[in-house]
């Protein structure tokens, strides 16, 4: 059986192309350095699969910033406003590029970046296409075809990774009214036969098209699109198999359909859907082999070999060998590099490590479970014992069950999920209690982390400078922060978060049951990248993790300062969670721990209390059928970490690129007495979730976007805010930025925050 991998971490096992891109974006380096550093690290990526054994190494998998917005930057699908970016010699896209990834400002010229939003319900951020009526297309950016030629003049085995035509269209956005973006496909698939052909010219036998839309819940009017698609592919380009990658979930009632289409294999996730595969082998044609997606593409645990070879065994019984191809259940760009970079037993001590398999582990196993589950299984015996070991380990492990934990679990009441009062009868207390003016202004928590924030912070980590003075430079910074709140005029403030190195990893460090990692780095958006802690046991919280810094903070100031918390299903979502119970029993644990800290920020005087909720939308299954489930334990886990304050402490949430239409009556049954949400790139589009439906709590619409370098103008910001005031009444309008402003630099920062405070005063005027 051969194995393939359906795509690698691009950032490089040492964050490469961050420090490349961060460089490229400063002026200290210049483009060709750093298409240079993505070549290295493209080269790295494929020999290292190459060493591993895989028989398919995949191509076009790499991006300097998104694969999405690189797939419309081949397909020429360019939003107008980006036209003066448009190289006349087209050999490199970088500026254009950027631009529209990040925006741009300069002079009179001031363009939004592209929308942003999350990967399916992954943690991933991809740039949302735009798509106009009659728009043309065309084969514009040819690094699809350069990829595939580097990595065979290397001696690769390559198999080119393509976004497939349909899923492009349906990740993305209309910009005009009056018309459906999958009545595109018909102009776009020539420019996709354009570039199977030009591949196959330069030697590829196999591509695969990813498909990832084939696991929602789709319209089955859009179910001839697909068959167009393949249909016309398979007979533009007879001599290229086509490999059809689906990945995230199951394919349901699309089987049928994903089934019929003319391709050579199909691909599917059985670690997030192993219940597929019955219906699958049922199903598939004799002609269609088919991949299992049997190495866990998104957590870090080690594989199950017993479990796994019961699946691939039962396939093979079924399809025959020679059907059946060995892969990870999607592309590893959502796993750490490599685990053999974990060296300080201190951080990420040997037992637990034993347990784990990054993404150059998964390799390894994925090439293990081709060759045990071949007729020659005892040549490779011990690696079936050491898997066995390794997890039995684990499920006897003292360090996982905490029964004071499970206890308090098991204690849990009705009551603990809900306030004591309405939130109309809170807001008087509150309004009495803060003394807020209308329209009130804050920031969302966080203020830049700048190279000495950072230092400070390493310095104190590796022991070189004493906690006293660690403190002592903390709160030189937060003292900063409160200055230049001060001067600006916010009416809320926060003290900046400068102590924290993640939202989710500060507070995994002082919880029990959390482990972390040393180079465990996974890309969220562009240079952006996390280190997700590990959950491998009971969650609880030793001592309080936040009120000294909020207290001084607020010692500061006679203008409230938020406290600052994450909420317990993005602390979730954020990590990679145990696989041994439920995630809904990990996040009830996680909301007690929060619980507890919220009333120790309460009895310390902490009138404004923040738990951000920026992950809640992205944890929503795939499929519809499994929504009322997770939403009932998502919200429940957020009432019971806030549930406990009394009625004039102000519970506020925050929540990222979400599109709250389908689960609104949700987000209000959270009963945060303040939500605010990113929505400027989508120009407040979001909001129309609010149109039909009155939200009865107060609402922060961001009014400019943290994650561009461009700055808005007071102009800008007031037309937002008025655009938002058509569907929210004033009397329950904050004003805020998109998010915390951790990436940004202090300049960017005090100008656009001076420019929201104006444009509030001017609004209230």
């Amino acid at each position: 059986m051969r194995t393939h991998n359906l795509g690698y971490p691009r950032i490089g096992s040492k964050r490469e192309l961050k420090k490349a891109c961060e460089n490229y974006w400063a002026g200290k380096i210049t483009g060709d350095e750093l298409l240079h550093a993505g070549k290295q690290i493209r080269k790295e990526n494929w020999r290292l699969q190459q060493a591993a054994g895989i028989d398919f190494i995949p191509t076009n998998d790499f991006s300097y910033y998104d694969h999405v917005l690189d797939t419309g930057l081949m397909l020429g699908n360019i939003p107008p406003r980006f036209f003066p970016f448009v190289p006349e010699e087209k050999t490199s896209f970088l500026s254009l590029y950027f631009a529209m990834a990040r925006g741009y400002q300069e002079g009179d010229l001031s363009i939004t970046a592209l929308e942003m939003t999350k990967w399916f319900d992954t943690n991933y951020h991809y740039l949302v296409p735009e798509f106009y009526r009659n728009q043309t297309f065309g084969f514009a950016c040819t690094d699809v075809i350069t990829e595939f030629i580097e990595a065979r003049e290397l001696g690769i085995n390559a198999k080119p990774v393509i976004l497939g035509p349909v899923s492009y269209l349906l990740l993305g956005k209309e910009k005009e009214k009056g018309f459906h973006r999958i009545e595109l496909l018909e102009t776009l698939l020539p420019v996709y036969k354009g570039i199977l052909n030009s591949l196959q010219k330069a030697g590829a036998a196999c591509i695969q098209m990813d498909e990832p839309c084939l696991v929602f819940d789709l319209d089955s009017t859009l179910n001839p699109y697909f068959a167009e698609a393949y249909n016309y592919l398979a007979t533009a380009c007879p001599g290229i198999k086509i490999l059809l990658a689906t990945y995230f979930g199951e394919l349901g009632d699309n089987l049928p359909l994903a089934c019929s289409l003319p391709v050579d294999t199909l691909h599917v996730d059985l670690v997030k859907a192993p219940g597929q595969l019955d219906g699958v082998l049922a199903q598939i044609p004799d002609n269609m082999s088919l991949s299992l997606g049997i190495v866990d593409g998104r957590n870090i645990w080690k594989n199950n070999y017993d479990a796994s070879l019961g699946i691939i065994r039962k396939a093979i019984r079924a399809l025959g060998e020679e059907r059946i191809r060995i892969a990870p259940s999607c592309s590893l760009l959502h796993s750490p590099c490599d685990l053999d970079l974990e060296t300080d037993e201190a951080i990420l001590p040997g037992k637990i490590k034993h347990w784990m398999s990054f993404a150059r582990q998964k390799l390894r196993e994925t090439v293990d479970l081709s060759a045990l589950s071949a007729s020659r299984p005892d040549e490779v015996e011990t690696l079936l014992a050491d898997n066995r070991k390794a997890h039995q380990s684990r499920l006897s492990s003292a360090l996982i069950h905490d029964p004071a934990v499970q206890a308090r679990i098991s204690s849990i009441r009705d009551k603990d999920f809900d306030r004591e009062q309405p939130f109309a009868y809170r807001k008087k207390l509150q309004n009495t209690y803060l003394h807020l003016p209308l329209l009130p202004t804050t920031t969302i928590g966080s203020f830049p982390q700048t190279k000495e924030v950072r230092e400070v912070r390493s310095k104190f980590k590796r022991g070189i400078i004493s906690h006293k003075d660690y403190t002592d430079r903390i709160n030189t910074f937060i003292k900063e922060a409160v200055e230049i709140q001060e001067e600006i005029g916010l009416d809320v403030f926060v003290h900046g978060e400068f102590e924290r190195n993640d939202m989710v990893e500060y507070f995994g460090e002082q919880l029990s049951g959390f482990a972390f990692t040393q180079n465990g780095w996974v890309q969220s958006y562009g240079s952006r990248c996390v280190k997700p802690p590990v959950i491998y046991g009971d969650v609880s919280r030793p001592e309080a993790m936040t009120v000294r810094w909020i207290n001084y903070a607020q010692s500061l100031t006679d203008k409230p300062v938020k406290g600052m918390l994450t909420g317990p299903v993005t602390i979730l979502q954020w990590s990679f969670v145990r696989n041994d119970q439920a995630r809904s029993t990990t996040a009830m644990q996680i909301a007690l721990a929060i619980r507890d800290e919220i009333a120790d920020l309460e009895h310390a005087g902490v009138k404004i209390i923040q738990v951000d909720e920026p992950a809640i939308r992205e944890g929503l299954p795939l499929r519809k059928s499994g929504w009322q489930d997770y939403l009932d334990w998502a919200v429940k886990a957020f009432k019971l970490s806030v549930a406990g304050v009394q009625p004039q402490t102000q519970i506020h949430t925050h929540m990222c690129y979400s599109e709250f239409n389908d689960i609104i009556t949700s987000i209000a049954a959270m009963d945060a007495d303040v939500i605010t949400i990113e929505t400027s790139r989508s120009q407040m589009e979001l909001l129309d979730a609010f149109i039909n439906y009155h939200y009865p709590n107060d609402i922060g619409p961001g009014v400019y976007d943290i994650h561009s370098p461009r700055i808005p103008s007071v102009e800008e910001m007031e037309l937002m805010l008025n655009k938002a005031l058509k569907l929210i009444p004033v009397s329950q309008l904050w004003i805020n930025p998109d998010c915390g402003l951790k990436t940004r630099n202090w300049e960017e920062t005090t100008q656009a925050l001076k420019n929201m405070v104006q444009a509030a005063k001017n609004i209230r005027h």
